[in-house]
């Protein structure tokens, strides 16, 4: 879930943004508040991944509160004015919204955010650690790559299945991305869906491949791999 914050110190306004934020299934609302003051000491104790923030607001502006943080997260600005949105992408935002704001173009602004979010989240795997760290609803996960029996891809998802757990570890991580940064002498690509580790291979077919009793397929794009594994080229 993407943890967000709406501000904006129109009451009407404000009311239509959490209710547009509660039409997102994957955007979670910490917080609304009227004015970025409030904001500000609401975010000093809960994290926040997403601000839904207007411009014009009396003490401190929209703007003005983007340029006094030192650590940002992704914004997008909501304002009736156009004339702030060279500014507003000199920040660095993710997107700039004018008021009235439909419910597509919303979604549509909520839709970047979570590419982004999703971008950001990608584990890195240094080779030299061996493990790394995925997100799994709002914590951290550790996964030892020795402990990775095999990968399994679900559209946007994986599943990871550790030798450690019945329970497979589900994250969101294309399966490209994951394949690139595991080691290649260590896991073997056999399916657009699979990833296996060689050391849990237990015996190969031409057309699957088994860890122990359990087998899975192996598609006609990753053959070439599998012969090589086995010195048949």
């Amino acid at each position: 879930m993407i943890r967000c914050i709406a501000i904006d110190d129109e009451p009407l306004a404000l009311e239509l943004l959490t209710d547009n934020i509660s039409k997102v299934p994957y955007l979670k609302l910490v917080a609304a508040c009227d004015n970025a003051l409030e904001a500000m000491k609401i975010m000093e104790q809960e994290p926040v991944d997403l601000i839904f923030l207007d411009i014009q607001m009396p003490g401190l502006t929209g703007l003005q509160f983007i340029q006094s943080m030192t650590v940002k997260p992704m914004i997008i600005l909501i304002t009736a004015y156009e004339k702030y949105a060279l500014q507003g992408f000199d920040l660095n935002v993710t997107d700039y919204l004018v008021k009235p704001v439909s419910l597509d173009r919303f979604m549509n602004a909520c839709g970047k955010a979570k590419e982004l979010f999703y971008l950001k989240a990608q584990p890195k795997i240094p080779a030299s650690t061996g493990y790394f760290f995925v997100n799994v609803d709002y914590s951290q996960v550790k996964i030892v790559t020795a402990d990775i029996v095999y990968i399994e891809g679900l559209k946007d998802y994986i599943k990871i299945h550790l030798k450690s757990s019945q329970r497979p570890v589900v994250t969101r991580v294309p399966m490209k991305t994951i394949e690139e940064q595991l080691p290649a002498d260590a896991f073997l690509r056999i399916h657009k869906s699979y990833i296996v580790s060689i050391s849990f291979i237990t015996a190969v077919r031409k057309s699957s491949v088994f860890i122990d009793t359990l087998e899975l397929p192996v598609s006609d794009n990753y053959r070439d791999a599998i012969a090589a594994l086995t010195g048949k080229l």
